[in-house]
């Protein structure tokens, strides 16, 4: 703690050095006593009192120290408390600095919020407008303020953060997240020891997801701000659309939502509406995150008629393209979940593998662990966004990549992908972690996001879920990745790389089948994930405008059509079932996806017909039924 509070401070230090002609100083400096009679320390900055102007405010309350903001400058203002419409109160959080005093255990912090916000109301130099913001912790404080419903809140607008308190937050796919609760401990959240002593999901979890669930509670406008890069997508998209659709009636339409192209920043120059990225830069981007919360805070506390109201529900940056759009919920309609299939040959297609017997190993050594480097990292001391792969995860032998086809249009994604793998071991227990990137026609490999599974929780998160595995016998397992947004442009590729370590990202398994998070003998482990026909892997996305080989999609609007007979050798029988389309069109592929008949067009009256394919060679097709009205459907088809 003190190592990081010194590294800190030193890197404020040199940043004060080339500002300090623009830094600001509180007009009050004090503390301000809690309805338990604890004091808070705040400075209250007022942007000129000799006029006696009455002013909105802007609460602040942080566990990082109120006094950066002296440095650093106020919220959306930065070192101009003149040119501010706004005061602004910065509290240092109870237990932590100069409220350390205050300390009480298990406090609820939200009563905090509540009366620091009614005493900004009762002062002379308020107009008992009060809203709030900030990222991450600074965020999360602010539901729980909500939550409280102080009569003179107006809006909140969090960053970075969501309410709940989730096992799968800390334990996605059963893996403790080390990093991220190292950097917690670092920060003097202390929860690493609560954490370890609830590896299972277990009462505990239902009592804090139970507590953590309030979006009725949330009566006030919310503008709520995120990134694609960022390690809280899951918590954010899931509650914004709960406040959507069970805040009261009277607010619920007036919740929005913004996500761009950020990591979760805190440190660096990667932060939440900045350019750089990582090793990428989104310009497109930039000031889009403080210009929008202005105009949100002007229009709630100032009453300015900026034209807010007249904005979509949510705001969205398309990677790739690097524009923006708009939908009024997540995820955007007009994508189709495609299955894209793992081959030996490192190959993704949507077309299952032909080969009965397939597979591929990764050989897992626990002392030579294959390294986190970009992604939802939140420790100080790596590296956030999206960063290379190629480099130094790629080029290792104790991983499997598996890419599409170079992209011959743009290939749009929105929304989450899952893997499904068939895997086994030698060993009792193992995990197995997934990379998805971005192939660039020069090879870069840039990190999109990134998830885990613990072998032992492949049924469940409970103690009574978990279970061993037999050496040699075959799972299918589940992945699920993050929620992102990114059009692959045309010449990339889609990449899946999978490993069993991703650390310090994740824990490291021993591979022992024993106690978890703890010191004991690594084992190495022989894992297999399986390439067949029989066991067949993939990873399902939701795209739009793919256009590799062909499969069977996951479509509910389908077609129903029938072929006979199959297998065969001479000719092939198509019948539409209860035709409804004026015309339908039939491509038929090989298993590499080249199609090898040209599109026969079908009118209503002529949905019955033979095709001749006594000249193919023998092997897997596939035939795809398409109509005017956009559905589509597939079939295998055998010749032999």
């Amino acid at each position: 703690m003190k190592r990081l509070i010194f590294i800190i401070s030193l890197l404020i230090f040199s940043f004060s050095l080339s500002i300090a002609q623009q830094a600001v100083s509180p007009t009050i400096i004090r503390t301000i006593v809690m309805r338990d009679g604890k004091k808070i320390a705040v400075d209250i900055y007022i942007p000129d009192t000799s006029l006696g102007q009455k002013y909105s405010t802007i609460l602040v309350q942080t566990p990082y120290n109120r006094k950066l903001y002296r440095t650093v400058g106020l919220p959306f203002y930065k070192f101009s408390l003149a040119g501010s419409p706004f005061a602004f109160l910065i509290a240092d959080w109870r237990c932590f600095y100069e409220s350390d005093t205050a300390c009480v255990a298990n406090y609820d912090r939200g009563k905090d919020g509540y009366d620091l916000t009614e005493w900004i109301a009762s002062q002379s130099w308020s107009n008992g407008k009060v809203g709030t913001t900030g990222a991450s912790a600074l965020g999360k404080i602010q539901f729980l303020t909500a939550k409280k419903n102080p009569p003179h809140l107006v809006c909140c607008n969090p960053y970075v953060a969501g309410p709940q308190y989730e096992y799968e937050e800390y334990y996605p796919g059963g893996v403790y997240r080390t990093e991220y609760v190292e950097q917690l401990d670092n920060l003097g959240f202390g929860l690493g020891t609560i954490l370890k002593a609830h590896q299972y999901k277990d009462i505990l979890w239902q009592y804090l997801t139970a507590q953590n669930y309030y979006p009725d509670s949330i009566k006030v406008p919310n503008f709520m701000v995120g990134g694609w890069y960022d390690h809280n997508v899951e918590l954010m998209l899931d509650f914004f659309s709960l406040i959507r659709q069970y805040s009261p009636a009277n607010v619920r339409d007036k919740h929005k939502l913004l996500m761009g192209p950020w990591a979760h920043g805190g440190f660096g120059v990667t932060q939440v509406g900045t350019a750089k990225q990582g090793e990428l830069y989104y310009y497109e981007a930039a000031g889009w995150s403080d210009s929008l919360s202005k105009m949100f805070l002007k229009y709630y506390l100032l009453n300015e008629p900026n034209g807010w109201d007249t904005l979509n529900f949510i705001k969205y940056f398309q990677m790739g393209e690097n524009t923006w759009a708009n939908t009024p919920s997540w995820p955007p309609s007009g994508t189709t979940n495609y299955n894209l299939y793992f081959y030996k040959n490192g190959e993704m297609s949507t077309a299952i593998p032909v080969s009965s017997s397939d597979y591929d190993s990764i050989i897992y050594n626990p002392r030579d662990l294959s390294p986190s480097i970009g992604g939802p990292l939140l420790r100080h001391d790596l590296k956030q966004g999206p960063w290379r792969q190629d480099t130094a995860v790629e080029n290792r032998d104790d991983i499997l990549t598996f890419s599409s086809v170079v992209l011959g249009q743009n290939v749009v994604m929105k929304g989450k992908a899952t893997v499904h793998l068939f895997v086994s071991s030698d060993r009792k227990d193992t995990d197995f972690d997934i990379r998805l990137t971005d192939v660039y026609p020069d090879g870069r490999s840039m990190l999109l996001c990134t998830g885990a599974k613990r072998m032992r929780f492949r049924n469940g998160y409970t103690v009574s879920d978990t279970a061993s595995m037999i050496p040699g016998q075959v799972y299918h397992i589940t992945v699920d990745l993050p929620n992102t947004c990114i059009t692959f442009l045309a010449g990339h590729k889609i990449r899946v790389d999978v490993t069993s370590s991703d650390y310090p990202q994740y824990d490291c398994n021993l591979n022992n089948g024993g106690p978890m998070l703890v010191a004991g003998d690594t084992l190495i482990a022989n894992n297999r994930v399986y390439l067949n026909s029989n066991y067949a892997s993939y990873i399902e996305l939701p795209l739009k405008d793919y256009s590799g080989s062909i499969s069977d999609r996951a479509e509910n609007n389908s077609i129903d059509f029938t072929i006979s007979p199959n297998p065969t050798s001479t000719f092939v029988e198509y019948k539409i079932n209860n035709p409804s389309s004026d015309y339908y069109y039939i491509d038929i592929y090989n298993v590499c996806g080249v199609k090898v008949i040209s599109t026969i067009k079908i009118y209503k009256d002529k949905t019955r017909n033979k095709i001749d394919v006594s000249a193919f060679n023998h092997g897997v097709y596939f035939i795809k039924l398409y109509d005017n009205k956009g559905r589509n459907s597939s079939k295998k088809l055998i010749v032999n």
